[in-house]
């Protein structure tokens, strides 16, 4: 099948940034309403699932692991992914909105950039988002019944549990009619919650929730893909039975491929859909019809005989199990008649992980740039992102105009026909996904400290890193774009740090800094300024874990435009 390009469509923000966002900020209201004319009947409003992985990097996706193969690298081999890809459209410049879980989570659900989180910034885990609309109110606002299936880790109690008492942001308490999932972060690491224990947790077990019942006890040899596959088929199938004509919105957010690299019990199920594949029992000890054999034995067969490290086949097993159960979902939805009006937006919220024995050199996870999760470069938090609706995103696109997770929120309210809230910093992508119409730039802004990680504090010194990245210390970060370009800073210790600067369309490695050309020294006070203004200081304090994410530009004053990016005096950058 040919792939359709769809190039970037540049707008005001390259000349004038500020003025730009203004009027993105005054069209946004009217672009949901223009697009969301299709469907103001709620029957014919798209059903929505979000399909969010933990740690997958955009290298897996089959576009790039394919070219490995034919070059005879070690690669893996995805039919359910690259079926998505080629039904689907990829967007090969998508971001997170940090490089690390926590954040890019509640960014995602929030709808706003990590310069205006309010609670969560940084390694923040498990504090509670704050009490703002979300994907799951607004999309309730619409109409939309909503669930949220898998990790959420942003629903406050303690850091290493929790209950739906405790937790002041559990999920039902944040826009979703129903949830059944791992609530804590570090739960969120084992994939056999209960024969895996958790040994950080008070209870020294993870807790996996239907509901306001624990139900961890009942999870025999329950594989997390599988688990939750399986769960979110059940709520589809009886959410559309008992009202077929109400739309629904399901986020399922798997822990795949995270650590711990474990695999599942035995090969994925035969058929697919609503009477094959993935199934959910529901009787106590028995929750899915894969709860059986020897846990973390199954390698898939067409990785087994390889002559690859354990960790690599164990990784490749996960991606392939991942992509099984897309196959499942989407025949699950052709079986009941709603495959052509339902929206499925796949993505995963930063780069590839080096955890658990994991090493993304070997699959060359985080494609064809430098860094991995928690970085800055275009590896930490470049995400494989597609987006599938037959009949309405063309098939086997691709674009690449540069987005971020914030634009989610603007482009569901606009899919379900409502507004999108004040409180949000992105735009709407439908006229990217739909191939119609202007679409406005993204807001793209990102700002994470590596400073409070127990782990790595510096970027792995692979060799196909930039030598000069290589073992360097993250530190402070920041991103933002002007117009086309990317600036990104590392290791920040006050705010004159210069921004190097990438066009990242053209040379998406980031080898060619361009902050010492003419353009480059326009461009550089202008994202000064920028960032400044896109922003606001982290002032939260939590009552045991005190206040952090605070800046070294923390202190700086707000500036005022500059001559040049006042109307009438344009400066082409």
């Amino acid at each position: 099948m040919p792939i359709q390009a769809i190039p970037s469509r540049p707008g005001l923000q390259s000349k004038i940034p500020f003025f730009a966002e203004m009027k993105e900020k005054r069209l946004l209201p009217l672009l949901a309403v223009l697009l969301a004319i299709p469907f103001t009947a709620a029957a014919q409003r798209p059903n929505v699932i979000l399909i969010l992985m933990d740690d997958m990097g955009w290298g897996d996706l089959p576009s790039y692991q394919d070219q490995r193969m034919k070059e005879g690298l070690p690669a893996m081999d995805n039919p359910g992914l690259r079926t998505l890809a080629s039904e689907g459209m990829t967007l090969t410049r998508h971001y997170s909105s940090a490089p690390l879980c926590a954040p890019a989570r509640s960014s995602l659900f929030t709808g706003v950039h990590q310069g205006h989180a309010k609670v969560i910034r940084d390694r923040s885990f498990d504090l509670p988002i704050e009490q703002a609309p979300t994907l799951g109110t607004v999309m309730q606002s619409a109409g939309y019944r909503t669930a949220l299936i898998g990790k959420w880790g942003i629903g406050g109690g303690t850091e290493h549990a929790g209950t739906p008492q405790e937790s002041t942001a559990y999920p039902t308490k944040r826009g979703f009619d129903y949830y059944f999932g791992y609530l804590d972060h570090v739960s969120g690491h084992h994939h056999y919650p209960k024969e895996d224990p958790n040994p950080i947790s008070p209870t020294k077990r993870s807790g996996i929730w239907d509901g306001d019942k624990c139900v961890t006890a009942d999870c025999d040899k329950a594989y997390s893909v599988d688990l939750l596959t399986a769960r979110a088929k059940k709520w589809i199938i009886d959410t559309h039975r008992q009202n077929p004509r109400q739309p629904f919105f399901l986020a399922l957010t798997h822990v795949a491929p995270h650590s711990q690299l474990q695999i599942p019990t035995g090969p994925y199920p035969e058929g697919r859909g609503v009477k094959g594949g993935v199934q959910w029992i529901g009787k106590p000890h028995k929750l899915v019809n894969t709860a059986e054999g020897k846990i973390n034995s199954y390698i898939y067969p067409r990785y087994a005989d390889k002559k690859w490290p354990m960790a690599q086949k164990k990784y490749a097993t996960m991606i392939a199990r991942l992509s099984d159960s897309f196959e499942d979902l989407i025949q699950t939805l052709k079986d009941l008649n709603i495959d052509r009006n339902t929206v499925i937006i796949m993505t995963s919220d930063n780069g590839p992980h080096d955890e658990g024995g994991q090493n993304p050199q070997f699959f060359r996870n985080y494609g064809p740039f430098d860094g991995i999760k928690q970085d800055a470069w275009e590896g930490g938090f470049r995400v494989p992102t597609i987006v599938r609706w037959p009949g309405r995103v063309p098939t086997g696109s691709v674009s690449d105009h540069p987005s971020q997770f914030h634009d989610w929120m603007a482009t569901l309210a606009a899919i379900g026909g409502v507004r999108a809230p004040f409180r949000s910093d992105g735009v709407s992508l439908l006229p990217t996904l739909l191939n119609k119409g202007t679409q406005p730039d993204s807001r793209l802004y990102m700002e994470y400290s590596a400073k409070m990680s127990r782990n790595k504090t510096t970027t792995p010194g692979y060799q196909d890193f930039l030598p000069s990245r290589r073992n360097a210390v993250r530190g402070d970060q920041q991103m933002v774009y002007l117009g086309k370009y990317k600036g990104v800073r590392t290791n920040i210790q006050s705010h004159a740090d210069p921004f190097e600067i990438y066009d990242t369309a053209k040379d998406p490695a980031e080898r060619h800094d361009l902050k010492d050309t003419p353009e480059g020294k326009k461009m550089q006070p202008i994202m000064h300024d920028k960032v400044l203004r896109m922003r606001r200081v982290y002032d939260y304090t939590h009552p045991v874990r005190g206040t952090f994410a605070q800046r070294p530009y923390d202190a700086e004053p707000v500036p005022a435009l500059r001559k040049e990016e006042m109307p009438g005096n344009l400066v082409p950058l």
